[in-house]
């Protein structure tokens, strides 16, 4: 590891926060967040790195020339601060999945009892939601996250979530204090949005000061019944209770989201020859990003030819996010040959073949240890759905 590197590691404290990581010309090439920034920054620069995430990652830490950081007070605003400064930096290796997949936004309706939504972004953007917005705030990379926020959230300052449910006053969700009591007053819920969005622009304080100042205001009133829930709000807000976040610490955003691709061929001798190109990221098919090709460049029987043809014109497509992991169905030979075509492109993706039995079940993966021992399982579906897919198509095919 760089000594310059190095001792900025060690410089980072081991609290909550959010890390930058800046070429030598200043720019943001990656933003991250933690719940403990020195030992989440120290695990990108472990010696297996290529092995363990693949070749993104492992193109960032070459680039990487200095490592900033903000700290925060708790694991639940880090993911706020993250999602505020992806957005106001861009960073590239934060939006490399970026037109093949959509971050996660939160949605505030502009009605007379706001509700809070999950929304995609790309249905932001293709203006597929039915509501007027008062207010939305992202990216966030992981919808789970997102989730798991505004359960925490929630808790503090009760919202609507669903059309109606302010007429409809659910009591069970009453009862456990994630919506406003039946009793509370328009203009009171309107005030609770705008905690709720000062809090996700960053605003912690300025609530704080509001709601103790409100807190003294109702106890001079004699509403000490009032006072006693707006001082359990400011307990809750000054001790955040994040711990499911915390056991969720960046096992899913999109930098160590492993992207494999699984190619296949299906024909009947030669004849309505197709080949296939799939995707799998954190254990799941992600069919939007599912590819066929028609193979042109030759008549007849042969498979490495045909894989190939599929390969070298999927590297062509560079708008599609690049694996971390390429899968083939074959042995040794069919890796040796589809590693072939990616140093002829100058690229270095880790090859995983499939090997088969008799029954056409795998019984062997050929390629990197970790890999296979890590990944396994994402490897079989990868294979499986490489040859239903194939095999679907070249049906189709036929039946034309």
């Amino acid at each position: 590891m760089d000594k310059r590197i190095s001792s900025a590691i060690r410089n980072l404290p081991k609290s909550p926060g959010v890390y930058f990581f800046e070429s030598k010309s200043g720019e943001v090439l990656y933003i991250g967040k933690a719940t403990s920034l020195r030992d989440r920054v120290r695990s990108y620069f472990s010696g297996d790195m290529m092995e363990k995430r693949g070749p993104i990652i492992d193109s960032l830490i070459k680039k990487i020339h200095t490592i900033n950081h903000k700290t925060t007070d708790s694991v639940l605003e880090a993911l706020l601060l993250e999602s505020r400064e992806i957005k106001k930096n861009q960073p590239p290796y934060n939006s490399r999945e970026k037109s093949n997949t959509s971050f996660t936004y939160l949605v505030i309706t502009d009605e007379e009892y706001p509700r809070l939504l999950i929304k995609r972004e790309r249905d932001i953007l293709e203006k597929k939601i039915r509501e007027p917005i008062l207010d939305s705030f992202g990216p966030f990379q992981s919808k789970r996250n997102l989730v798991l926020a505004l359960k925490i959230i929630r808790k503090i300052f009760p919202y609507y979530s669903k059309k109606g449910s302010y007429d409809e006053k659910s009591n069970v969700y009453e009862q456990i204090g994630l919506v406003p009591g039946a009793s509370q007053p328009r203009d009171e819920y309107i005030k609770t949005i705008r905690y709720i969005r000062d809090f996700f622009n960053g605003k912690k304080k300025k609530i704080l000061r509001e709601l103790k100042k409100e807190m003294k205001r109702l106890a001079d009133e004699l509403a000490f019944e009032k006072a006693d829930q707006v001082k359990k709000q400011i307990f809750a807000i000054e001790h955040i209770q994040d711990a499911t976040l915390v056991s969720d610490d960046f096992k899913i955003s999109p930098m160590e989201s492993f992207r494999i691709e699984a190619y296949d061929i299906a024909h009947f001798a030669g004849d309505a020859m197709v080949g296939v190109m799939v995707v799998i990221k954190r254990g799941e098919a992600d069919t939007d990003q599912y590819r066929q090709f028609n193979i042109k460049s030759f008549d007849g029987i042969d498979d490495l030819r045909a894989l190939e043809e599929v390969l070298t014109r999927r590297l062509k497509h560079p708008e599609w996010s690049y694996p971390d992991c390429i899968v083939v169905d074959g042995g040794a030979v069919h890796k040796r040959h589809m590693e072939k075509v990616l140093r002829d492109h100058e690229m270095s993706i880790p090859v995983i073949a499939a090997k088969k039995n008799n029954k056409h079940k795998v019984e062997a993966f050929i390629g990197q240890k970790k890999l296979i021992e890590r990944y396994s399982k994402d490897f079989l579906l990868a294979n499986s759905e490489s040859h239903r897919f194939a095999i679907k198509l070249h049906r189709k095919k036929r039946s034309q």
